[in-house]
């Protein structure tokens, strides 16, 4: 049968269920639009660097920038006009030793930027990633024992001394990243002693020793001297892990889990939403944002297309927050469309 003989009038064919019905015009699409990206559920990751450090666009993550304190507060005014009203801040230090030391500075370039966005857009949303690898000389996410491993229990203490000192500061929530055991009940209870129980904690609660880091670690100047983050951060078969992590987090107190990174790992966003009674993020990364940015500047993908299906495919996951390099040009871009 050819072309011809298959576009001539023919007898009318038998069909009562047409799910294309519902797909023939762009009103009706909306109309029966299932899940959307919501514009105030996304997190906007900002770096702040220290006075001595340089400022600028970052090469490996383009469009994303090193701010100085003031910067970091201009980028969040813009943000807020956007209806971005949170984001998520790391700090790069003047100064690196072997135990974080710059990290719980009074004085410390995140603490001086929570106070003064606290200060000029108090509605903002601030959130503080806890970790030590950007402090650390070694590039570590914690203090080494004599042997050169990670001692969990010593770099609990030491985020208890940064996450107080963030409270002090003003910050609204506290995004431990370091993945070490117990690190959430230990920080709640060190919160809750010290006045600051109102202060949620926004667990990294399953997150991944993952190659999708590398544009991060450059911004942020904190890949590992020696070694790798193996020992601490989870592997990435496992799944069956990634939700004992997640209730084992949720049990000790956190108030949101995540999953990170979040593209490779949608199938476990779903598994922890499941078993979740807390909202649920997940972090489009600084890999998976430069690999769409690098594929849509040789002109092999329409970028605002691929953006828009990577998110939802998140929120259809059943994420209720997206930590995401994209969310000021996504926002900008449905501000232009509306």
């Amino acid at each position: 049968m050819n072309v011809t003989e298959l576009l001539r009038p023919r007898t009318a064919i038998d069909l009562t269920k047409r799910p294309r019905r519902l797909r023939s015009s762009p009103a009706l699409r909306a109309l029966v639009r299932e899940n959307e990206v919501r514009i105030s559920s996304l997190v906007q990751p900002i770096f702040v660097a220290a006075e001595g450090q340089p400022i600028g666009e970052i090469a490996s993550l383009p469009g994303i920038h090193r701010f100085s304190v003031d910067g970091a507060v201009g980028e969040a005014r813009e943000l807020r006009a956007l209806g971005v009203n949170a984001l998520l801040l790391f700090g790069i230090p003047d100064r690196k030793d072997a135990v974080a030391s710059s990290n719980h500075d009074p004085q410390g370039v995140v603490q001086r930027t929570i106070r003064a966005l606290k200060r000029d857009l108090p509605e903002m949303l601030v959130i503080a990633d806890l970790c030590n690898c950007e402090y650390t000389d070694h590039g570590h996410c914690g203090i080494l024992d004599e042997r050169g491993d990670v001692d969990n229990d010593a770099t609990l203490e030491l985020l208890g001394r940064t996450a107080l000192s963030y409270a002090e500061a003003g910050i609204d929530v506290i995004a431990p990243s370091d993945m070490m055991d117990g690190r959430v009940g230990y920080l709640r209870k060190t919160l809750d002693g010290s006045g600051y129980s109102a202060i949620p904690i926004m667990s990294y609660a399953a997150k991944f020793a993952s190659g999708f880091y590398g544009p991060f670690r450059d911004a942020a100047g904190s890949t590992p001297q020696f070694g790798d983050r193996r020992s601490y951060q989870m592997d990435p078969p496992n799944a069956r892990e990634a939700v004992r992590e997640a209730l084992l987090d949720i049990e000790e107190g956190a108030d949101v889990v995540m999953v990170k990174p979040a593209l490779a790992f949608m199938d476990l966003i779903r598994a922890v939403r499941e078993v979740s009674n807390v909202p649920v993020a997940c972090y489009n990364v600084s890999g998976e944002y430069a690999m769409v940015k690098a594929a849509a500047r040789n002109g092999w993908i329409d970028e605002a297309r691929i953006v828009d299906e990577i998110l939802v495919g998140f929120v259809r996951a059943g994420a209720d927050i997206i930590i995401t390099y994209h969310a000021k040009a996504f926002a900008e871009r449905k501000r232009r469309t509306s």
